[in-house]
């Protein structure tokens, strides 16, 4: 969540209230108007402050037309039920909530068994406010495990992890928040994400572990898991040194078991010690939920779960926070129940049909790139044609701004800024049928873009965001 600064600005400005929101009479309540950054002086009615609120989120974009985000904005009416019935249990009260934290576990069963650990009765997972968490919960126990093969030279050793520059940001905050150095393998040419033989060079006797990202955000490809593996078993019969892999899978894990069953990126993998997925994007629930599962509990130090005396009850967890409702895992679950195997098969390949369409169709018209053709994620990015001079991506994306859509314009990371791209995110949701109207649209602005004497996009940093 993006930190705010309170005030705009020095002022006192009120929100604007109709008399017609008064309950009865139409004056009542309606005497003095709300301030909008100081807590108001007296209480208002429940229907006037709800469409107060509501009036103000009309000006939000629609989620549904949102290419730029990952996260799920459609989910069937009875989730919503559920959840809103479970948004007052916190996950943490596990004593209180036996049944809630019983469907916990069975995700993490169902998670373990779908990603091939070796013993799923076994394996070792939570569940997360997102991705974010459970790549900061891996992340500690890559360097806890470390700390402990190292106790003689740390803490004056630095340790470090290594990745590919395309990595999610939240890795670049664990690196940050829990003092590891950061070892970034860079984009080269056509090559947009992490390059196992690199990958393996960057490693020394203090990296605490490597990730491998299935799908990455810049472009929706999968990253070669099993040779980045295969790198540092040769790594290892060269150097001696035993370094283990975390897959952060927020999109791809739950994209790959359904539609790349021969794909070999999981726990199948000896060197795999822990992943992650993000059950609110295509795991198909609204945020936010997300899951970190380890190989074994040898993967996971016993010393970073911390066994509370909470209400009555003997409480492991493994978390950043105490608190957080139990709506989203019971979401996770009646998903899982309600779909199976062959029902997220079945989501997940029309949305990849959809991306694979849609990417035609933008390269048809000549003006564009491909990059990736969403036959990985159901995710595409693309960029301008060479010979088109007269506007960029960052025009694109604000002309299709006009007509309700969003999708992001940015530019890659070190050794490819002179790329700039865009995005389009195929999710469940979003229909054939909408893809056919964004291609009409994109269609119908070429004429005018082709018209302008230069790309009239100044600000590019602040034209459109990059969102993961």
């Amino acid at each position: 969540m993006p930190l705010t600064e309170g005030f705009p600005r020095p002022g006192d400005r009120r929100l604007s209230v109709n008399p017609f929101y008064g309950p009865a009479n139409p004056l009542g309540d309606m005497a003095e108007a709300p301030p909008t950054h100081r807590l108001p002086a007296q209480p208002m009615a429940p229907a006037t402050a709800h469409q107060l609120v509501r009036d103000e989120l009309m000006l939000d974009g629609n989620a549904r037309l949102n290419l730029a985000t990952f996260v799920t904005t459609w989910m069937e009416p009875e989730a919503g039920v559920l959840m809103a019935e479970c948004r007052d249990k916190n996950m943490i009260d596990k004593d209180e909530y036996p049944r809630t934290a019983e469907l916990e576990r069975r995700c993490v069963a169902m998670l373990a068994d779908l990603w091939h650990a070796p013993d799923p009765a076994s394996a070792v997972g939570c569940s997360t406010t997102g991705s974010s968490e459970a790549c900061m919960l891996a992340g500690m126990a890559l360097k806890r495990r470390w700390a402990k093969r190292n106790a003689d030279r740390y803490p004056e050793a630095r340790p470090n992890l290594v990745m590919g520059v395309n990595v999610q940001v939240c890795w670049e905050k664990f690196c940050n928040f829990w003092e590891v150095e950061a070892r970034l393998v860079p984009m080269e040419g056509e090559r947009f994400h992490l390059d196992p033989q690199a990958a393996a060079e960057l490693c020394d006797e203090n990296t605490i572990g490597v990730v491998g990202i299935l799908g990455s955000t810049f472009d929706g490809s999968y990253e070669p898991i099993a040779d980045l593996c295969a790198a540092l078993d040769a790594l290892r019969e060269r150097t001696g040194l035993d370094i283990p892999v975390h897959v952060d899978g927020a999109s791809g894990a739950m994209v790959a078991p359904f539609l790349d069953e021969d794909l070999v990126w999981d726990f199948r993998l000896p060197r795999v010690a822990s992943i992650n997925t993000s059950g609110h994007k295509y795991g198909l629930v609204y945020p936010g939920v997300g899951w970190a599962l380890w190989r074994d509990a040898e993967a996971l130090p016993e010393e970073l779960v911390f066994r509370v005396n909470y209400l009555g009850g003997d409480m492991p967890t493994f978390a950043l926070n105490f608190s957080r409702p139990g709506a989203q895992v019971v979401a996770q679950y009646y998903t899982f129940l309600r779909l199976g195997r062959d029902g997220y098969r079945a989501v997940q390949q029309a949305a990849r049909d959809v991306a694979t369409e849609l990417a035609g169709r933008v390269a048809a018209l000549g003006d564009f790139r491909l990059l990736t053709r969403g036959d990985q994620l159901p995710v595409f990015a693309f960029t301008t044609a060479p010979d088109v001079t007269a506007y960029d991506v960052f025009d694109v994306s604000r002309r299709l701004r006009e007509s309700g859509w969003l999708v992001p314009a940015y530019t890659f990371p070190e050794n490819r800024q002179d790329l700039s791209v865009l995005r389009v995110v195929c999710r469940n949701g979003f229909s054939a049928d909408l893809a056919e109207l964004l291609a009409q649209d994109l269609e119908r602005l070429l004429p005018d873009l082709r018209r302008q004497p230069r790309p009239l996009t100044e600000d590019k940093g602040a034209a459109t965001g990059f969102h993961h």
